[in-house]
Formats: C-alpha cells, sequence, structure tokens
C-alpha cells in the first residue's frame, strides 16, 4: 500500500491528463476524481439515483447517464444548484479516493483533483501538491478546439475555478505546460525521481 500521494491540479485545458499519464508511463499509480467522477454517473452509477431525485430525468441522456451538459447549463443558471451537486457527488468521490490512494501498490500515488485548491479537504490528504500551468490564453485556446466550446463557455468555467495565482501560490512544485511532450517529459521525470525519494523517507521515517 502507498503511503505517499502527490496531489495533481491544474486549470481546464492545463495539461493534467497528459501530465498524468506521464506519470502513470513511469509507474506512479494514478487515482483520478473526474473518472470517479464518471463512473459514478455512468448508467447505473452510485450517485444515479439521488441526483435524479434531487433535479429530475431530464438531467440523464438517452442512455441513462448524467447529462453533463444539461447539468453544467443548470448549475451556472441556479448557484444553488452547484452546491446541491457537490453535496451529492464530493462525499462518495472523497470516499472512493481515499480507498484507492490506500490500495495502490506503488512507492506514490498521483491524485488528480481538478479543484484540489479550492477544496480544501484533498490539500489536507497530500504529501505533496503538484500545479499544471500554462498561460489562461492556451488554456481557452485548448478547450476551445478540444471541447468545442465557445470562448465565452471556457471563460465562465475558468472563472468557477481557481485562479491560475492561487494554484501556483499552492503548488509545492509545478509543471509548466506551454510546449509539447518534449518539454514535459523532462519535467515530469526529474519529479517522479523526487517523489520516489521523498516516499521512501517517509516511509523509514514511519517505520
Amino acid at each position: 500500500m502507498s503511503d505517499f500521494v502527490v496531489g495533481l491540479t491544474g486549470g481546464i485545458g492545463s495539461g493534467k491528463s497528459t501530465v498524468a499519464e506521464l506519470f502513470v508511463a513511469a509507474g506512479a499509480a494514478l487515482v483520478d476524481t473526474d473518472a470517479i467522477a464518471h463512473e459514478l454517473t455512468a448508467p447505473g452509477g452510485a450517485a444515479l439515483p439521488e441526483l435524479v431525485a434531487a433535479f429530475g430525468p431530464e438531467i440523464t441522456d438517452e442512455h441513462g447517464a448524467l447529462d453533463r451538459a444539461a447539468m453544467r447549463r443548470l448549475v451556472f443558471a441556479e448557484p444553488a444548484a452547484k452546491a446541491k451537486l457537490e453535496g451529492i457527488l464530493h462525499p462518495l468521490i472523497r470516499r472512493l479516493a481515499a480507498e484507492r490512494c490506500r490500495l495502490a501498490a506503488t512507492p506514490y500515488v498521483v491524485l488528480a483533483v481538478p479543484l484540489l485548491v479550492e477544496s480544501g479537504n484533498y490539500r489536507q490528504r497530500c504529501d505533496r501538491v503538484l500545479a499544471v500551468d500554462c498561460p489562461e490564453s492556451r488554456q481557452i485556446e485548448r478547450v476551445m478546439a478540444r471541447n468545442g466550446m465557445a470562448e465565452n463557455e471556457v471563460k465562465a468555467i475558468m472563472a468557477a475555478q481557481a485562479t491560475r495565482q492561487q494554484r501556483l501560490a499552492a503548488a509545492d512544485d509545478v509543471v509548466f505546460n506551454d510546449g509539447g511532450l518534449e518539454a514535459l517529459s523532462p519535467q515530469v521525470a526529474e519529479l517522479h525521481q523526487k517523489y520516489l525519494r521523498l516516499s521512501a523517507e517517509k516511509a523509514k521515517a514511519n517505520c
């Protein structure tokens, strides 16, 4: 079981998923709260009955999964809906994430939490916080190209997240992702060695 957790965060379009994949390729375990949220809201997911009871059947799609676009529109239109959604989903996500971190059979775990800075509970569980950083203009470009969203939609999502400065202030380590893989790989390789060393030191101290 792993006792060393690296919290990975970054704004939408920063490249968190790419960085996470590089850590996995280096030998780290990954626990992704976004992936857990998708599991919980897939057809038959554990969170769906309570979500449908709270918001109505119109928040599901034709397959019986959460219609994320419909939910996003509702949350932006009604601030109270956001708190209700988080009150249902977040405790389930936190419980599953903690369980999977405990069960990881690697020297350290990368816990990917997009809203790590915004939600204080996750910060307390992490030995290090790693922020993926890039200019905000690059975030907007990437999300528009990837998701086909309008610029104002992307900016609305970014406005609801921590600012770039807040993430950097909360981070112990930073990966700068303004280029391609050739710029990312050396940064991740260096941090991987650092986390192996720190996890070994923690394990030794706990013996």
